[in-house]
């Protein structure tokens, strides 16, 4: 077969592969702008605090009836009498015995109550204590008490410090605005605070001790500058306790400090980062990170069937199985739709596939077998890790309100701090009380325990 060697026609064919290329570069590059535009700069991998705002509810789903359901209990303003009211008060009658329109005589037809909710506002009083002293003159002693609700030379009360404390580290509020609320200096409330995290020093040790027991464990991880330089804020947490330990690597040697190196019981549920793969305990990958990688497969191949076909049957199949644990059925029907899951799962991921993305995310589920399927073995393992991600949401908040710590003391103190009142609030709904008291109970006794007083057991 004899070439064409005709110039114009091989002119014509460099410019028709010249146009192909160019169009299939610029579908390219309006699939990543398009993804870009959805998702950020950083694809399924960023953190749910660094994407954009989600786009407002579509109208169809908006339009939804409102008010309360047939047969719902209400859940409306709740009304007290003077028995449970902390204060009645009387208010003064505005006009006279005459009515100021018409000059008539007035009648007395009694009071109206109106219910209200008020507060006090959260400032620093001065308080000045008067303590009796005592001298004995034949043993040559003074004795006087101790003042009430203030540790040893310490200039704020233990109700000042601990609601200083909870506002800053459990709540979130930024250290200017809780100076401006409590009319402390922010020098002083740091110096309070440090004084707190000396005094709390060896909880997070305890704490660590219980959740190496703990039957199912959480793990993860945040960016967080300390002085100017990166770090991380790394958690781990169990449905009774979060410890916070803010360290500048994010390298396998903080996993190794809170797991130790014997084998541990029960399972921890991380994404797949490879700091926890050395764990003396059974990992369970979360199915979240997986959903995202799966989804993010239709998004970069819109036009290939068979990543099409791939994603339409794994992504519901990830999605179930997450949710599986929270239905209200018992523990034989979970079992059994359990394992029907995981056969469909294993099913899927054994196919024959020729595209590379589709086969990339079936090599995870056949090497990582073994940590992937304990949430149908044991329904108290979930699929997922919301708990940590729920519980390194106050965290990412405070990274960008303070751009991170100043110091490493600062970061000590905020992780000691945030692990103790993160924990109190894991076990009793107020944080404040239980945290006065035990340091009511230090002032009294240096010497005191306070594990047992902050973190009592008990269900939640």
């Amino acid at each position: 077969m004899a070439l064409n060697s005709c110039a114009e026609c091989l002119k014509k064919q460099r410019e028709i592969d010249r146009l192909t290329e160019e169009n299939h570069r610029l579908k390219q590059r309006l699939r990543y702008q398009e993804r870009q535009a959805s998702e950020g700069f950083f694809g399924a991998g960023t953190p749910s605090a660094k994407r954009p705002v989600k786009a407002n509810t579509a109208p169809a789903q908006a339009a939804k009836p409102r008010g309360g359901r047939p047969g719902h209990r209400g859940a409306g303003r709740q009304a007290f009498d003077a028995g449970q009211a902390n204060r009645v008060a009387d208010v003064k009658a505005e006009v006279g015995l005459r009515c100021p329109a018409c000059d008539g005589l007035l009648e007395d037809k009694g009071t109206d109550s109106r219910l209200v909710l008020d507060s006090h506002p959260v400032k620093a009083e001065r308080v000045l204590y008067r303590l009796p002293k005592q001298y004995c003159h034949r043993c040559r002693r003074t004795f006087r008490p101790h003042a009430p609700g203030v540790l040893p030379n310490s200039l704020y009360g233990n109700q000042l410090m601990a609601t200083a404390a909870t506002m800053h580290y459990l709540h979130g509020i930024p250290l200017g605005r809780v100076c401006e609320q409590t009319g402390i200096g922010p020098g002083s409330l740091v110096e309070m605070f440090h004084r707190l995290a000396r005094l709390f020093a060896r909880l997070p040790a305890r704490l660590i001790a219980e959740y190496r027991q703990a039957p199912v464990k959480h793990a993860d991880e945040t960016s967080w500058r300390t002085n100017g330089q990166n770090g991380y804020a790394w958690l781990f947490a169990t449905p009774r306790l979060s410890l916070f330990l803010l360290r500048r690597t994010r390298s396998a040697s903080v996993p190794k400090e809170v797991f130790g190196e014997a084998p541990l019981p029960g399972y921890v549920v991380v994404d797949r980062y490879g700091g926890y793969n050395k764990v003396p305990c059974t990992l369970q990958y979360c199915y979240s990170h997986l959903l995202r990688e799966v989804q993010d497969l239709e998004r970069e191949f819109p036009e290939a069937a068979e990543v099409i076909i791939f994603v339409n049957t794994v992504a519901p199949l990830l999605a179930l199985a997450m949710g599986l644990r929270s239905q209200a059925i018992s523990d034989a029907e979970f079992s059994r739709q359990a394992a029907a899951l995981k056969a469909q799962l294993i099913a899927v991921m054994d196919q024959p596939a020729h595209h590379p993305g589709i086969r990339r995310i079936q090599d995870i589920f056949r090497t990582r077998a073994d940590r992937l399927y304990h949430w149908a073995d044991d329904r108290r393992v979930p699929a997922e890790n919301n708990l940590a991600e729920r519980d390194l949401r106050p965290t990412v908040i405070a990274r960008k309100v303070s751009f991170g710590s100043q110091s490493d003391a600062g970061a000590q103190t905020r992780g000691v701090l945030m692990s103790v009142l993160h924990t109190v609030k894991k076990r009793q709904m107020d944080v404040v009380a239980p945290l006065k008291a035990a340091l009511d109970h230090l002032a009294l006794n240096p010497q005191q325990d306070l594990f047992p007083l902050l973190f009592p057991e008990g269900p939640t």
